[in-house]
């Protein structure tokens, strides 16, 4: 089984919100090594090695090897807990993985070919992805970094589907395994913005006959007398004595 990544983990003992904040102050970050047919192991791993490694791409999906003391353990990664604010990692689990079993995990979708395909360079069309990754069942050997889906050929109103994708030999999509062939990407008409031209023109146009009216009222009201002109009499007020 080929490992890409290797991380050093200490054991811990001590479990709870207070631990795991005392952990943290230390610069470490609390997590689990579970699986394996093994009982769970509560370990800390080292922050800031950690956050360079997220930064890459395959560790995500790549065999990672944990060495705890002087054991080394292959695993993937599971799930991470970030903070909502800060670039701070809560929490990390850790599934161990067996030669001759299968794991599910998550991996990208690499889209190729888009920019040259006849729907996009000669036809106008415009890409939507609708998925960017996928679930695999694989054996940890099998494990591929990403799929490919090459767009080269697409024409317009073309998609390509999950059975579109080429796999690894040993790579099985878990959509597929349960009858979801659903659609990946798909280049299609530019309709939104052919529906918003024409009702951003007709706004423009009646911009300037909105305010036409309260500027002639502005100048009417701000207008000046002409010089020598009499200002125009008081209407007379009836009397109202008593015949």
């Amino acid at each position: 089984m080929k490992t890409t990544f290797e991380l050093v983990a200490e054991s811990r003992d001590a479990q709870g919100k207070s631990a795991s904040r005392r952990l943290r102050h230390t610069g470490k970050v609390p997590a689990i090594l579970y699986g394996g047919h093994v009982e769970p192991s509560q370990i800390s791993l080292e922050h800031q090695k950690l956050l360079v490694l997220l930064d890459n791409e395959k560790f995500y999906t790549s065999i990672l090897a944990i060495k705890v003391g002087d054991k080394m353990q292959p695993a993937i990664l599971k799930d991470i807990q970030r903070h909502p604010a800060k670039n701070v990692v809560l929490h990390v689990d850790l599934q161990r993985v067996l030669d001759n079993e299968k794991i599910r995990m998550t991996i990208p979708l690499h889209f190729t070919g888009a920019a040259g395909s006849p729907g996009v360079k000669t036809q106008g069309g415009l890409v939507s992805h609708l998925r960017n990754d996928v679930e695999v069942l694989c054996l940890p050997k099998d494990l591929p970094e990403f799929l490919e889906v090459d767009m080269s050929q697409m024409n317009m109103n073309d998609n390509k589907r999950l059975s579109d994708i080429p796999l690894p030999p040993g790579v099985e999509l878990v959509d597929l395994t349960h009858g979801r062939d659903v659609a990946v990407v798909s280049i299609h008409h530019a309709k939104a913005e052919k529906e918003e031209a024409p009702a951003a023109a007709a706004a423009a146009e009646a911009a300037p006959a909105a305010g036409a009216a309260p500027a002639a009222d502005k100048a009417a009201a701000g207008a000046k007398p002409a010089a020598g002109a009499k200002p125009a009499a008081a209407p007379a007020k009836k009397e109202g004595g008593k015949k």
